[in-house]
């Protein structure tokens, strides 16, 4: 898969809900990195990505800009939209991804905690 077009899933799908397509999208070794954790595997990213909108009503993300490729690198920036208590929460982060054999072998996430 293209690497703009495996972005643009990442975030457009898996990033918007649609964990079943982790398999996909990330490879059977992804390991993606957090600031608290590190997760292993398509169900663990899975997984966080339902803990993720579990915090949130209505959670959406966008690209705004991006990717920037070089080489196995993938880099973009998203903002997050959904709302906590009836009140609008909105939250960008900075994507760095490597990327073989067209799927995420590996992820590093900088983004602003959720208020």
């Amino acid at each position: 898969m293209d690497p703009r077009e495996l972005y643009r899933r990442w975030i457009d799908e898996l990033w918007n809900g649609s964990v079943e397509v982790a398999g996909e999208l990330v490879a059977p070794d992804f390991v993606g990195h957090w600031p608290d954790r590190d997760v292993h595997g398509p169900a663990e990213l899975a997984a966080i990505i339902d803990e993720t909108h579990g915090m949130l009503d209505v959670l959406t993300f966008v690209v705004e800009v991006g990717p920037l490729v070089d080489g196995d690198l993938l880099a973009g920036r998203w903002r997050g939209r959904g709302a906590q208590d009836g009140n609008p929460v909105t939250f960008v982060g900075n994507d760095l991804l490597r990327v073989a054999d067209g799927r995420v072998v590996e992820y590093w996430v900088a983004s602003l905690p959720l208020p």
